[in-house]
């Protein structure tokens, strides 16, 4: 059963209203938000897909914003307990708090991660779900957030990433982390795909 308080007004005004949030925050922020409108449902379900329910340990969701991804998380079967979600906007945190009230959102860097984390949630993790916009940060930048994801993770566990780009956001680096892709998720606006990274350090 999915751990979430459901807007009064309905589903169709709490996407409206998601919408008019992120475009509102994407105009004032528009590197740390990174896009105009939040991940849509079919995109969601398929980063949650990624993740297998049966392996025990956190779920670390990065960049959740208005909460698609955390919602589909629930519907593949994450217990809510599981989930620690870090949201670097505060206003995004304290929705994320009201709609999903038995998950964890912690309001930080999730490009420090293990600052972050540190202190706040026991590892290993069992998967890193991510949709933050790493195209808005330089190579640097990225290659340290997955260095540090691979030491927070389970050996062979997954970090999720989606992009709408043609290439990775980071290539596979032999003997750190392998890279899967998915198909175009084309029934999203814009069309996306799901990136699949996992730990290579015993090749």
């Amino acid at each position: 059963m999915l751990q979430e308080t459901r807007c009064p007004s309905g589903r169709f005004r709490t996407i409206v209203d998601d919408e008019v949030r992120f475009i509102r925050s994407w105009m004032e922020k528009p590197l740390t938000t990174g896009a105009v409108s939040p991940s849509g449902r079919f995109l969601a379900r398929a980063m949650a897909s990624r993740v297998d329910v049966s392996l025990d340990g956190p779920v670390i969701e990065l960049g959740p914003g208005t909460g698609p991804v955390t919602r589909a998380l629930l519907g593949h079967g994450i217990a809510p307990e599981r989930i620690h979600a870090v949201e670097y906007n505060p206003a995004f945190a304290n929705l994320l708090k009201t709609r999903f009230s038995a998950i964890s959102v912690i309001v930080g860097d999730a490009y420090g991660l293990e600052k972050t984390l540190q202190d706040r949630v026991d590892g290993p993790f069992s998967a890193i779900v991510s949709s933050l916009p790493l195209f808005t940060r330089p190579a640097p930048d990225r290659r340290r957030l997955m260095e540090q994801a691979m030491r927070l993770l389970k050996p062979g566990a997954p970090f999720i990433q989606f992009s709408y780009a043609l290439v990775p956001p980071l290539p596979a680096s032999p003997g750190e982390w392998t890279l899967e892709v998915s198909p175009w998720i084309l029934r999203n606006l814009p069309p996306a795909r799901v990136w699949t990274y996992r730990s290579d350090a015993g090749a």
